[in-house]
């Protein structure tokens, strides 16, 4: 998929490449209050967004390195998703925005 801000030398814009897509920033905070989930975990938490959206987003950050599979059983083979160091360093990030949008919750 081609990143609207690709070709931007924004610090801002670049971090949106990664993180910006609908359901990017919910994953990763799910994955900042449990140290592992699985698909089917994301599926109960993210109510409306479809199966292939979820995967089609796992993919994405696990390609940008923010988080990894695991295999947790062999037989039959079952994956676990876990945040990278990377992905960690998105925690103020996440909390930064939680916070804001407590403020915002409060004005409406």
């Amino acid at each position: 998929m081609s990143s609207p801000y690709l070709y931007s030398n924004c610090p801002v814009a670049r971090a949106l490449d990664v993180i910006g897509e609908r359901w990017t920033a919910l994953i990763l905070r799910d994955l900042m209050n449990n140290p592992s989930r699985r698909f089917q975990d994301f599926q109960e938490s993210l109510k409306g967004c479809a199966p292939s959206t979820l995967s089609a987003r796992l993919k994405a950050l696990e390609g940008h390195g923010l988080i990894e599979r695991r295999l947790y059983e062999q037989h039959p083979p079952r994956l676990e998703y876990v945040l990278t160091e990377k992905g960690r360093e998105a925690g103020p990030v996440l909390k930064a925005l939680r916070t804001w949008g407590a403020k915002l919750q409060e004005e409406s």
